[in-house]
């Protein structure tokens, strides 16, 4: 069952870590199958009750799953092997579009925003008790908010946006709740969702987002949340429509039970307008980020949703680290006030190169999609041989396995790293490495 490895330890928390290091290290494989509770609690000479915890913890932390009679297995992809280590190194000469990040010109610069936060602090200092939330922070954003349609609801502040989406799918779930994804999404969301001991339920999306047909299959199937990523979604480049939010609320109106958590990371570096679906159900969460626009390392988003939800994550956000500093809060409030950016000229500086490239492999007679946001999705026969040709090239790009549960295979090309002279040589590129395929939809 177990090939060579042995399975040690007296205590259940030794019998996890156990089994852990084992999936760590690849002595245990993603679906193999572990010994019945009492015949590995026979082997160890301890009470069967022991095992079960260190299998509780191990599903609990993502490790394994449990289906009944047919037992305990390694997950797919454990929460040990982060998506993120599916990624290409680029060697020296090789141009790098697969890393995520956001154009280093188009983002403001920090000193005054950061200068205005401490002198604000050192006029009045924040203190223990004194508040989790800037003021200034909860004006702007509940102002933004407003604009955008996102029905009126409390605020908090998390660390970015993964930060808020765990939270409230802790707050709200246990470990063996289904979670719709969409697919191929973020890959550091299908990673939460495993580590969190949740399984996570692909659903298919095009360029609009989610398809309506897969969202209701998955809500049927007992998914008790909803993940869904407003617009730039990664790595696509989806952005919800009104007519498919319009679709999707219908569908979420029959589950009302629904949690559904909307990311909205695109703000500020995409032109189109949002068409949230917050309030569809009684529980919702709306998280938008200040990293992709005004830096990745101003780790601060925006919370709002309905009374409970935020409440439960404010409320176990102060057992922890208490609050997200003020001192960045009140940062990235003077950004906003300020106009340290112009969102339009962001938006269609990314949208000037992802459409030259999109318009580039077209010529050339491969399909790519890429509505909003900074990254291209190019659809692959074979990933594997498509990544290792563009790296070939000079080209490295991320591979699809990186965001897919069960589409097809594809790659993701960042295009904020592209000058227009790069273009044509980069599509020319890929098409060499694929050949020209028929168009489709990636879901």
């Amino acid at each position: 069952m177990l090939g060579e490895y042995r399975i040690t330890g007296r205590r259940a928390l030794e019998i996890a870590g156990s089994v852990e290091r084992a999936v760590g290290a690849g002595d245990l494989e993603p679906g193999q199958l572990l010994p019945p509770m009492r015949e590995l609690a026979q082997d160890l000479g301890v009470n069967p009750n022991t095992v079960a915890a260190a299998y509780r913890t191990l599903r609990e932390r993502g490790v394994i799953e449990t289906a009944g009679r047919r037992g305990s297995r390694v997950r797919p992809r454990p929460a040990s092997t982060p998506r993120n280590a599916i990624r290409v190194d680029a060697p020296p000469g090789v141009r790098n579009l697969g890393e995520g990040n956001p154009d280093t010109a188009l983002l403001p610069p920090l000193d005054a925003a950061l200068a205005a936060a401490a002198r604000r602090h050192a006029e009045k200092p924040t203190l223990y008790g004194s508040g989790p939330l800037d003021p200034g922070f909860v004006r702007l954003a509940r102002a933004s908010l407003d604009a955008d349609g996102v029905p009126a609801g409390p605020l908090g502040a998390t660390s970015g946006a993964l930060d808020g989406i765990e939270r409230v799918l802790s707050a709200h779930l246990k470990a063996g709740d289904t979670v719709a994804v969409e697919d191929p999404g973020w890959g550091s969301v299908l990673d939460l969702v495993t580590a969190l001991g949740l399984k996570a339920l692909p659903v298919g999306l095009d360029d609009d987002g989610p398809l309506p047909a897969d969202t209701e299959r998955a809500l049927a199937a007992g998914a008790r949340a909803i993940v869904v990523t407003d617009r730039a979604q990664n790595p696509t480049g989806a952005a919800l429509s009104a007519e498919r939010a319009g679709e999707l609320r219908a569908v979420l109106g029959r589950f009302p039970q629904t949690l559904v958590i909307e990311d909205d990371h695109g703000y500020a570096i995409v032109e189109q307008p949002l068409h949230p679906l917050a309030g569809a159900t009684a529980s919702w969460a709306f998280v938008r980020s200040a990293a992709k626009a005004y830096g990745p390392d101003l780790r601060v988003a925006v919370l709002t949703g309905d009374q409970v939800t935020v409440d439960r994550v404010q409320g176990r956000f102060g057992l922890g680290p208490g609050w997200v500093s003020t001192l960045l809060q009140g940062a990235v409030a003077h950004l906003w006030a300020s106009d340290a950016i112009d969102p339009l000229a962001v938006a269609r500086s990314y949208g000037r190169r992802r459409e030259a490239l999109i318009g580039a492999l077209a010529r050339r007679g491969v399909t790519a999609h890429g509505r909003s946001g900074m990254n291209v999705w190019v659809p692959v026969p074979d990933e594997t041989g498509a990544v290792a040709r563009l790296l070939h090239a000079g080209w490295a790009v991320a591979p699809g396995a990186r965001f897919r549960l069960s589409a097809p295979p594809g790659v993701r090309i960042t295009v904020s790293g592209l000058t227009p002279g790069d273009v044509e040589p980069i599509a020319a590129a890929v098409a060499a490495a694929i050949g020209p395929m028929p168009a489709r939809s990636y879901g």
